[in-house]
């Protein structure tokens, strides 16, 4: 048969999960979100999401788990449970919407029109 693979020839497809965590501690390092999530299952990464110009964190992060497996047990483990004394929200990661240019006239703010 053309193309037949045979028996002995199996594809295994490991899907990770990003997750969004939300609600954390200013304090939360990316290295604290790791051991957390580490419980349940391996992580590829983990990451608190820190303002370009302070370099201070804007209390969320993004967290990679190796199998959707983990990653469906981590929300269900930690959604809305207590960490950093904050109750953090963990759910699926959304890919990122484009938000369009920042800045600009776009056609406002600038009254416009004859005063006289």
């Amino acid at each position: 048969m053309p193309g037949h693979l045979g028996s002995s020839v199996r594809i295994f497809i490991f899907m990770s999960m990003k997750l969004y965590v939300g609600n954390l501690s200013f304090q939360t390092s990316s290295q604290e979100l790791e051991e957390l999530f580490s419980s349940i299952g391996s992580v590829d990464s983990a990451t608190v999401v820190e303002d370009r110009e302070t370099g201070r964190s804007r209390g969320f992060g993004f967290v990679e788990m190796a199998s959707q497996e983990d990653g469906e047990k981590a929300i269900a483990e930690f959604n809305g449970t207590q960490f950093g004394g904050r109750d953090i929200k963990v759910n699926e990661a959304k890919p990122r919407e484009d938000r369009g240019g920042r800045g600009g006239y776009n056609g406002g703010g600038y009254g416009g029109g004859n005063r006289w």
